[in-house]
């Protein structure tokens, strides 16, 4: 560790530089898969596959007469298949970008004030 002045900031609390490396690399897959919209399209996919064949395989003349006439889990099913084929395809032509050096160094610059 060194102590001279020039590898502290002002307030002698830690190095003035941040460290560049890795920024322009790109996300990782683990970045990718743990993507809040990824995750969302997963449970909306699995529901709907339950939903699609339950409304499929299970659907009785009472559960119609419920719904008026209309098969609800199938109808939810396609619909929620429908969403998450929309948060995937959302994923896919927006993909998560690492902040800039710019970016980071506007963030740092905005932070509350130290004490």
């Amino acid at each position: 560790m060194t102590d001279s002045p020039e590898a502290h900031d002002a307030a002698g609390t830690g190095p003035t530089e941040i460290p560049q490396g890795g920024t322009d690399a790109p996300p990782s897959a683990a970045a990718n898969l743990f993507d809040l919209r990824t995750i969302i399209a997963v449970l909306f996919g699995v529901y709907g596959i339950v939903l699609l064949i339950m409304g499929l395989v299970s659907t009785s003349t009472e559960d119609r007469a419920k719904t008026g006439g209309s098969n609800l889990n199938l109808d939810m099913g396609i619909g929620m298949l429908v969403v998450a084929g929309l948060f995937l395809l959302w994923v896919t032509l927006r993909p998560l970008k690492p902040p800039t050096p710019a970016q980071v160094a506007a963030a740092r610059d905005d932070g509350p004030p130290a004490h």
